[in-house]
């Protein structure tokens, strides 16, 4: 079976569709699919719900997506960085279902490995908890939290070969095996794709049979994120 699909566009098509739950990979910028969130954009698709961790920045990323408006909900632990997202959830236009950073990454994990539903100590208490079943563990309260699984999952790996299996490049590892287990399909982007064969096993960080479809991108633009602060007034 090939995966290897010419450009991000062809590997969407035929997937992608109005209302779908989608996620996607990264932290920040680090370790996003840059293409395929472009090709999404391009497809032209509406009424999403995004599964990740934020929403890129103003102008790149999942921004990107919220500029166009094609986003209706998100499903987050971090937006702060994002000043479209900020105005569009206070005036009513985005939904927003904030879930704390290591309960999403185990709703992810989780839906990818078959598992429905976990009880965590995380949140109880909060509006997190609200509207969910919870229950006693050994005299701690726990809330139950349901997994995730998209209809796509779009992801970055640096490298793959010809039969899917990927290795990650340090941070950019982040939430993306999550992501991309969790699919039921799933897109990843790379840098490099080599001859199936060429890696030891052992460098295999996510085996091939989570991954459907690989675009290459060999030369992606990596933006990072940059700290504003406030001028000093006195100028020291």
């Amino acid at each position: 079976m090939n995966k290897i699909y010419p450009s991000a566009a062809a590997a969407l098509e035929g997937l992608v569709a109005d209302g779908q739950l989608l996620a996607v990979g990264g932290f920040g910028l680090c370790g996003i699919p840059e293409a395929l969130i472009d090709a999404l954009r391009d497809s032209g698709v509406k009424n999403l719900t995004v599964i990740s961790n934020n929403a890129g920045v103003d102008g790149f990323g999942l921004g990107k997506l919220l500029e166009t408006r094609q986003i209706r909900k998100m499903i987050s632990s971090y937006v702060g960085e994002n000043k479209e997202f900020e105005r569009q959830y206070l005036a009513g236009e985005l939904e927003l279902e904030f879930t704390p950073q290591g309960t999403l990454a185990e709703k992810l994990r989780a839906g990818g490995a078959g598992i429905p539903a976990f009880f965590t100590r995380t949140g109880v208490g909060t509006i997190v908890a609200e509207g969910k079943e919870l229950r006693e563990f050994d005299g701690h309260t726990y809330v139950m939290e349901r997994s995730l699984v998209p209809d796509v999952s779009l992801g970055k790996a640096w490298k793959a070969d010809k039969a899917g299996n990927l290795i990650f490049r340090r941070t950019a590892r982040n939430f993306n095996p999550a992501v991309i287990m969790a699919g039921r399909v799933s897109v990843v982007e790379v840098e490099e794709i080599v001859e199936t064969g060429s890696f030891d096993p052992d460098e295999v960080h996510l085996p091939g049979i989570y991954v459907h479809r690989l675009v290459l991108n060999a030369h992606p633009e990596k933006r990072i994120e940059k700290r504003t602060t406030r001028q000093n007034p006195k100028g020291v």
